[in-house]
């Protein structure tokens, strides 16, 4: 395959290549600790103090990337599911209720979400409120209303924040946009995203089980179910299992949707939609999420940018195979891909664009002149945020970015559980057609939980 970056270093960094670049922290200037703002911040001389909220599987990932700094906390409400984190780190302190944790251990600088979503918001805003540096994983929230809320949170108390949408702090998608606002295929007015998830990956279209076995004398059930609804324990939730289920996780598009459409919102500009609509789907219920479906989001023009139609497809769910594109090359990789058509020309970009996007056919790509490298290029994601924690400098994978993305993300959602086009108003979160799609804009707590 011929090289895209033409005299310029080769940066088509595999998706290892990515969040291995993670490790690496970049050189900071040294500041006053009273200069950076909010409880616990550490000058850039000493090491963050961190510690983790849901260790189990993608926060154990996340915190061995943070390993420069100090690890000094770990919370898990699964003994098991947790123990090989535990153990990596023995010097930790090891806690099940994140809010005692962070009550009782007043040395954390900084912590990392990766809980199921459902209680992204409410852990990410305790610890903000006490002026932690946040990373949380994707998506933000459970609710567009807690995207907001956490969005505010974070500017309000002015800590440094980063969701993990790894691909963000990559090559791929800095040359997307470089590409994009370069013109090189022109005027973009249709762009098509895709996953196979769930397929293969948690179960959708199903009922709740009605069996009630016991719950593991290693999980303390009540603290997982956090501010959702109370429903006996079962293995169908847990682990990872819980994303196809309504209260507790938000199906493929709060999944890879955040990380597939990232780079489109970036290139594009987007803000809010004018529209939703489900364009079909398959086994959805109150319960679960569909085995797959299609959704399209109508955005308005943007300064110089014309309206664009963005059409979403998963589990199994494919847009039509483009022309341009070769005989035999995949449309899209394991994560699916993003299919950007301009007025000009096609790019493919793969999964989440952790690797590199391509202009197709080919030939094209190997005609166009590359554009100067305008964007600053990221020392990882994780080390990103460290820099953010210690400077104040903005990630570029911060809540605000990271916020609107979500809500945007999660109105679809509302499209499939009503099967309405819905009329959107973002700024005020509010479906204007159908005031009885709004129930689904937030959700009710359990007593005791609250953001």
């Amino acid at each position: 395959m011929m090289d895209c970056n033409k005299g310029i270093k080769n940066k088509n960094m595999s998706r290892r290549d990515i969040l291995g670049a993670a490790a690496a922290v970049s050189a900071f200037t040294i500041v006053p600790r009273h200069v950076l703002g909010g409880a616990g911040n550490t000058p850039p001389s000493e090491k963050l103090n961190i510690a983790g909220i849901g260790i189990g599987g993608q926060g154990a990932w996340d915190l061995s990337q943070l390993e420069s700094q100090n690890i000094v906390a770990l919370c898990d409400v699964d003994q098991s599911h947790a123990a090989g984190t535990f153990k990596r780190y023995p010097n930790a302190k090891k806690y099940r209720d994140f809010r005692k944790m962070l009550d009782k251990q007043k040395d954390i600088d900084a912590v990392v979400v990766a809980t199921p979503d459902h209680v992204h918001a409410v852990a990410s805003i305790t610890a903000i409120k006490m002026g932690k540096h946040v990373y949380c994983e994707k998506p933000l929230t459970h609710t567009i209303y807690e995207a907001r809320k956490v969005a505010q949170a974070a500017h309000e108390h002015k800590v440094a924040t980063q969701m993990g949408i790894q691909g963000h702090s990559g090559e791929g998608i800095r040359r997307l946009c470089e590409w994009i606002w370069d013109g090189a295929i022109g005027q973009v007015r249709e762009v098509h995203s895709w996953t196979d998830r769930p397929k293969g990956w948690w179960p959708q279209g199903v009922g709740r089980p009605k069996d009630t076995p016991p719950v593991p004398a290693t999980l303390d059930w009540d603290l997982w179910l956090g501010p959702a609804p109370y429903r006996p324990y079962n293995h169908a939730y847990v682990p990872f299992k819980w994303r196809g289920w309504w209260d507790f996780g938000t199906g493929p598009l709060g999944d890879m949707g955040i990380h597939n459409c990232s780079p489109i919102f970036w290139a594009l500009k987007l803000g809010y939609p004018t529209s939703i609509e489900l364009v079909s789907q398959e086994g959805c219920n109150e319960e679960t999420g569909p085995t797959k479906s299609i959704v399209r989001y109508e955005f308005a023009a943007r300064g110089d940018m014309p309206p664009v139609t963005l059409t979403w497809y998963d589990g199994g769910n494919e847009p039509p195979r483009p022309e341009e594109l070769e005989e035999g090359r995949r449309i899209g990789d394991n994560d699916g891909g993003s299919l950007l058509v301009g007025d000009k020309g096609k790019i493919l970009a793969p999964g989440w664009c952790a690797e590199s996007p391509r202009i197709i056919p080919e030939t094209k790509m190997s005609e166009y002149e590359q554009p100067a490298m305008t964007i600053p290029r990221s020392p990882g994601h994780h080390a990103e945020w460290i820099d953010a924690c210690k400077t104040g400098k903005p990630t570029t994978a911060n809540f605000d970015f990271a916020g609107r993305l979500t809500e945007v993300m999660l109105a679809g959602n509302i499209a499939v559980r009503t099967g309405q086009k819905l009329l959107w108003d973002g700024p005020k979160m509010t479906c204007t057609n159908s005031p009885e799609a709004n129930k689904y804009v937030h959700c009710r707590y359990r007593k005791g939980w609250a953001v």
